[in-house]
């Protein structure tokens, strides 16, 4: 009898559920070792598992569609060289109602099957790409995402024209694995956390000149500066004033960590949002902060993000006015973390200042910031004293490094 192993479920998941996305293998074919072989798909990131070894997929346990806890096993593969012969398994009645009809005319694009998943339909959608245009190297020819960013990274892409925009129509669109733990997972928040939100002002001329004065020397040695660099630091800093927001509420204690682990919010369209993870915030450079948020921002926005990428985060920060929000509240608290910070549209406006000791009207460069807090944490003195702390930084950031 043939040696077998399981294809399982690997993401040690936070909260979250992982729906199987897409077989990239059908029972019968033959795998490589390390060769995709199932997408997944949660709220925060997809994964493709990679076969245990080489062999010939046997039978799949979990259908497209089906929910994966972790632990579970997705498949069983038939391992080694008695692996070579084909392995038949009666169809399930999900994979008979797909199967194609014997009359039917042959499908488009030369028989490959253009059954899209999400993840590749927002990487064709952000890259402005045709499916057509694009060779897939899946089950039945299949377009994966590396298929795409393949196509990307070798320069062929040509952008489709982009057509002019249609009336709205009315209608149905199905939820998807991410759009249903998004809202499964902000429900859960507001019901077990109690929300207030605290919002102060913050002058940004003393980063934005550190910024305009370094820049050029930073993105030479890889770190990209941007002003959720500078952000992060000063979230980091705030937590040695108010150290429970950087904390977990159980029901007989309060857990505060020793590590500001700092989810840094980055937008994927209609998908919703995934929030990567600066690891021990505390401990690092402004420089070395812009080069680890650069890489896993781009890493974000280009679905190459791995599970550990936005896992143990201890408090979130939500740059929503980066799409011209003033002001959010209550900003949902990333659960389970105590507080969330929010930082609204970045505009010039008219403030009061003393200039040698007379009030002046003068012209600065301002954005609203508020703590969005769990009350069974914090209290306002605490949540006032954390965002005066993280504004002072910000005002009176050195320009010299």
């Amino acid at each position: 009898m043939a040696d077998t192993a399981n294809i399982v479920m690997p993401l040690e998941q936070e909260g979250s559920k992982s729906v199987v996305r897409v077989w990239l293998k059908k029972v019968g074919d033959a795998v490589k070792r390390d060769e995709p072989i199932v997408e997944l798909e949660t709220d925060k990131v997809a994964v493709e598992v990679p076969s245990p070894g080489d062999g010939v997929l046997a039978s799949i346990a979990l259908n497209e569609g089906d929910e994966a806890a972790p632990g579970a096993t997705l498949g069983v593969l038939t391992l080694g060289a008695a692996a070579t012969a084909q392995v038949h398994k009666p169809p399930t009645e999900r994979q008979t109602q797909s199967l194609p009809d014997a009359n039917a005319a042959p499908p488009d694009n030369n028989g490959r099957e253009m059954r899209l998943s999400p993840l590749v339909k927002r990487l064709l959608s952000d890259h402005r790409l045709d499916a057509e245009a694009v060779a897939g190297t899946g089950r039945d020819g299949r377009i994966t995402h590396k298929d795409v960013q393949d196509h990307v990274a070798r320069g062929s892409a040509k952008p489709t024209a982009k057509a002019p925009a249609a009336a709205v129509k009315g209608g149905t669109i199905p939820h998807d694995a991410m759009r249903k733990a998004i809202a499964e997972h902000m429900s859960r928040s507001v019901s077990v956390a109690p929300h207030v939100t605290a919002v102060f002002e913050a002058d940004f001329s003393a980063i934005i000149a550190h910024r305009n004065k370094h820049k050029e020397a930073y993105a030479k040695a890889g770190a990209p500066l941007t002003f959720s660099a500078y952000i992060i630091r000063a979230a980091a800093e705030a937590m040695k004033m108010s150290p429970n927001v950087n904390a977990r509420w159980h029901d007989d204690f309060l857990e505060v960590f020793e590590d500001a682990n700092i989810g840094m919010g980055v937008a994927l369209g209609d998908k919703g949002l995934i929030v990567p993870v600066i690891k021990r915030a505390q401990a690092l450079t402004l420089k070395e902060t812009a080069a680890q948020l650069g890489d896993v921002t781009e890493r974000a926005r280009k679905n190459q993000l791995k599970p550990a990428d936005v896992q143990g985060g201890t408090f979130t920060i939500s740059n929503h006015g980066v799409s011209g929000s003033l002001v959010a509240t209550p900003i949902i608290i990333n659960q389970p973390q105590s507080a969330i910070l929010g930082v609204g549209k970045l505009e010039k406006r008219v403030v009061v200042r003393s200039i040698d000791g007379a009030d002046a009207m003068v012209i600065k460069p301002m954005a609203y910031v508020s703590l969005t807090i769990d009350h069974r944490v914090l209290d306002g003195h605490q949540t006032n004293a954390w965002l005066a702390r993280f504004v002072e930084v910000l005002e009176t950031w050195p320009l010299e490094d």
